[in-house]
């Protein structure tokens, strides 16, 4: 019998790094504030620790570092990329969330643009089945 190579040592692969996240601008967060605050069902709430916007359980907006996401049917994601200069949302290089889009600073700092956008993302989120809350 000939004698057994030594086993190849497992190459282990480094972790991914969560990127360090930084602190919206105030302007951001009003901006984002304005934009929501006369809509009505949205609910609240705190992802990733920025200020977002839920509708029947669903993420619809939200504000990412010091950029704002919306989610948009891919109608509305096609016709905010080619108008508004949005892209798709990656919260990290390579890792795109589905369905959201990443509004450039002219659209964000516009809370008229950025509303209407958010509106039109309620029409498609409002389409989604109701999400329950968690039970803890």
């Amino acid at each position: 019998m000939p004698p057994r190579k030594p086993a190849k040592a497992a190459k282990k692969k480094a972790p991914k790094k969560m990127p360090a996240f930084t602190k919206p601008s105030a302007q951001t967060v009003t901006g984002f504030e304005r934009a929501t605050e006369a809509l009505a069902g949205l609910e609240r709430r705190t992802m990733f620790g920025y200020p977002s916007v839920f509708l029947n359980g669903n993420m619809l907006a939200s504000i990412f570092q010091d950029r704002v996401m919306v989610r948009l049917s891919e109608a509305d994601r096609a016709d905010a990329i080619k108008r508004a200069g949005a892209k798709p949302f990656e919260p990290m290089p390579g890792r795109g969330m589905k369905e959201y889009v990443d509004f450039p600073a002219h659209v964000t700092g516009d809370v008229r643009a950025l509303r209407g956008w958010i509106e039109r993302g309620m029409a498609y989120v409002g389409t989604l089945p109701k999400k329950s809350a968690k039970k803890e």
